[in-house]
């Protein structure tokens, strides 16, 4: 590729990099005008930090009119915990923190077995943030190219009295219209940057020079194969008997609970190798990381219905 054409092509990628910006700064925007108290999930992963970046750009450093919330499942790695309190402090934005492991002291959350996954019972706590906040409308991070039963949501989408979704009876958006209209009890998820791809983030990661955990890229960890999967080995995920752990150079694609997030192999360590590699990617990035997206007993779509985001 010559010189003109490298040129014509980052200037695409720029101009669609900033339609997709601009248009979540309007639902940013339209969030804080249009409900009494939002909140933005935070996690310290990749999509949230992207959404708070864009946030920034929205309100202004210092500025963002909503409350940052994590719902912690207790099991989460530490290198994006810590992030996640140091981006806040920088930020000057407020921090809640929600535990399961709280939830599991009152009886709300109650695990079939010791070493159950948490992810799942992240819903209950949620909901219990949403009714002690009284919290109308949430933002998350959750794109439409990464599982089948998110690529269904609407932007705005709407939330019963008990906190479930239905599906089949969502409202239009059309022309960017959003009809926000609540009854008691009811609130909305929302998703600002529902129309990016996991390549449209790295590329956005890497035009702003956004800073992650360093999880997210390419380190030495020990790990086993188990049905395809690089588990990682830790005190909540050990080896199991006849199994050989091995060190490998991985990366994070996404993050989440222990438990059920696992790393690929990539010597990829700076977002610039990170968008090469996810260009050549043929497996979505929950379908080749999340060991609990492997069965049909735990579909997405289930538990969306149920509460979770």
């Amino acid at each position: 590729m010559n010189a003109k054409n490298q040129n014509e092509l980052h200037q695409l990628s720029n101009a669609h990099l900033d339609a997709l910006e601009e248009e979540t700064i309007f639902i940013l925007r339209e969030v804080a005008a249009a409900f009494e108290r939002p909140a933005l999930l935070f996690s310290g992963g990749k999509d949230s930090l992207v959404m708070l970046k864009c946030a920034e750009k929205a309100f202004g450093v210092g500025r963002i009119p909503y409350p940052l919330l994590m719902i912690d499942t207790g099991h989460n790695y530490s290198e994006v915990t810590d992030f996640r309190d140091a981006r806040a402090k920088e930020l000057g934005a407020e921090l809640i923190v929600r535990s399961v492991e709280d939830s599991m002291k009152r009886g709300t959350v109650r695990l079939s077995r010791p070493d159950e996954p948490r992810n799942a019972h992240q819903s209950v706590t949620l909901l219990e943030a949403i009714e002690e906040f009284r919290f109308d409308a949430l933002m998350g991070g959750a794109r439409r190219d990464e599982e089948k039963a998110r690529a269904k949501e609407r932007i705005f989408s709407h939330r019963d009295s008990f906190g479930q979704w239905q599906p089949k009876s969502q409202r239009p958006e059309l022309w960017s219209l959003f009809n926000t209209k609540l009854q008691p009890g009811e609130h909305f998820r929302v998703f600002p940057i529902s129309n990016w791809t996991e390549l449209d983030v790295w590329q956005y990661i890497a035009r702003e020079s956004i800073a992650l955990p360093s999880i997210y890229y390419s380190h030495v960890r020990d790990v086993v194969d188990r049905k395809g999967l690089l588990v990682p080995v830790t005190d909540l995920t050990p080896p199991r008997a006849g199994e050989e752990v091995v060190q490998r150079q991985v990366r994070f694609r996404t993050v989440g609970d222990i438990t059920c997030t696992c790393p690929v192999e990539s010597t990829a360590a700076t977002p610039q190798d990170i968008v090469i590699e996810t260009l050549a990617a043929d497996i979505s990035e929950r379908g080749a990381t999340r060991m609990d997206d492997q069965t049909s007993d735990a579909s997405m779509e289930k538990r969306k219905k149920e509460g979770y985001f």
